[in-house]
C-alpha cells in the first residue's frame, strides 16, 4: 500500500507545494515574525544573527520531507477532496507538528516555549493544511 503511494506521488503536486512552503516560510520567519521570535528566544534586543545557508536551505529540505509525507497520506488514504485534504492538514498539524514543536521548546534552552509554540503555531497550522490542499489541486 505504503510503495503504492509513493509511486502515485505527483511531482508537480510536491514542487507546487514546496514554493509555497519556501516563499511562505521566507515572508513569516523573515517579514513578519523576526522581533517576536528574538523574544520567544530570549534575544530580545541583542543583534540579529546572521543566516547562513544552512538557515535557508534546512527548511526547505525539511519542507519538503513533511509535502512528501502528506503526499504519501493523501495517496494511501484515498483523499481527493478539498475538503477531506484540509481535514487530513489539520490533523497533521494538530496531532503532529504543533505537539512536536512543543516538546523541542520544552528545553532549558527555549525561555519561553508557550510563546515559542504559539508563534510558530500559524505558520504549522497553515503550512499543513496548504501542503494537504495543493498536493490534492494538482493530483
Amino acid at each position: 500500500m505504503i510503495s503504492t503511494a509513493i509511486a502515485a506521488i505527483n511531482l508537480w503536486g510536491v514542487l507546487a507545494a514546496a514554493a509555497f512552503a519556501f516563499v511562505f516560510g521566507g515572508v513569516y520567519f523573515g517579514v513578519l515574525t523576526p522581533k517576536h521570535y528574538a523574544v520567544a528566544m530570549g534575544r530580545a534586543g541583542e543583534p540579529a544573527a546572521s543566516l547562513s545557508p544552512l538557515f535557508i536551505v534546512g527548511p526547505f529540505v525539511c519542507n519538503v520531507v513533511m509535502i512528501i509525507a502528506t503526499a504519501i497520506l493523501l495517496q494511501a488514504t484515498g483523499i481527493e477532496a478539498i475538503a477531506q485534504a484540509v481535514a487530513l492538514g489539520l490533523l497533521i498539524a494538530i496531532g503532529f507538528l504543533l505537539p512536536m514543536c512543543m516538546m523541542i521548546a520544552i528545553n532549558p534552552n527555549f525561555p519561553k516555549p508557550f510563546y515559542y509554540t504559539a508563534l510558530n503555531a500559524p505558520y504549522l497550522l497553515v503550512s499543513g493544511v496548504m501542503y494537504a490542499v495543493i498536493l490534492t489541486l494538482m493530483a
